[in-house]
């Protein structure tokens, strides 16, 4: 028995907005479209939910196939369905945030995809609503990363107190005062300050710090 012919269908996407830090500003990996209608225009990474799959499998494997990495932190931004948001069809997609860190993208894979790092403040024009997509992802992983520390996601394994200051400040949107900044980053215990020093992005050699998820599970109060 078949069900539902009284109903016209629709066809249902998922796009991936997927963020990372490099240079002190965050980015965000787009590419030309490879399809029509829109081919040629740039465009976020996508494609159609499988018969099979849910919307986060549909994204975790539209994320494996461009990135080639696993267990990518993602999380859900929300639906758009205007009616003429596709020329081609009727489709509603779901779009995903993702945040890697750029250096453990492979570059030769970043090329087969023709994917490009761009500055999220300098971002062309993208096809149909996606531009409306990343503005949306950037202010919810602005207001997440107040209260979770998620962006040390976008870091390499060790990183210094600057590199984590121009991170927050890249995603805020703001300067930070670097006094504030350090002290408020002393009163937490799963920051924790290496023996190692970096001597490359340092002229006088900074500390390196890494981040210990254990310590933040027994910490529920962090706020910054």
């Amino acid at each position: 028995m078949t069900f539902y012919q009284e109903h016209s269908k629709v066809w249902v996407s998922v796009d991936c907005i997927i963020f990372g830090f490099d240079e002190n500003k965050l980015k965000v990996l787009i590419g030309k479209r490879q399809m029509d209608p829109g081919r040629g225009e740039w465009s976020l990474y996508g494609g159609f939910v499988g018969a099979e799959e849910s919307i986060d499998e549909a994204a975790e494997r539209t994320l494996s196939e461009l990135t080639g990495m696993k267990k990518i932190f993602m999380r859900q931004v929300g639906a758009f369905g205007n009616v003429d948001r596709d020329p081609g069809e009727r489709v509603i997609s779901i779009a995903y945030y993702a945040l890697i860190n750029v250096h453990d993208y492979s570059e030769k894979l970043r090329k087969e995809h023709h994917a490009e790092w761009v500055y999220v403040n300098e971002l062309p024009q993208l096809y149909s609503d996606h531009n409306e997509m990343v503005m949306k992802a950037w202010r919810m992983m602005k207001q997440k990363m107040r209260t979770e520390p998620i962006g040390f996601r976008l870091l390499p394994q060790l990183f210094t107190l600057t590199q984590l200051q121009r991170l927050y400040e890249a995603v805020g949107g703001e300067e930070i005062d670097k006094r504030n900044f350090r002290k408020r980053i002393k009163d937490m215990d799963f920051i924790e300050k290496t023996e190692l020093i970096d001597k490359i992005t340092s002229k006088r050699g900074a500390s390196l710090y890494r981040f210990n998820k254990k310590a933040y599970k027994e910490d529920p109060n962090f706020k910054l």
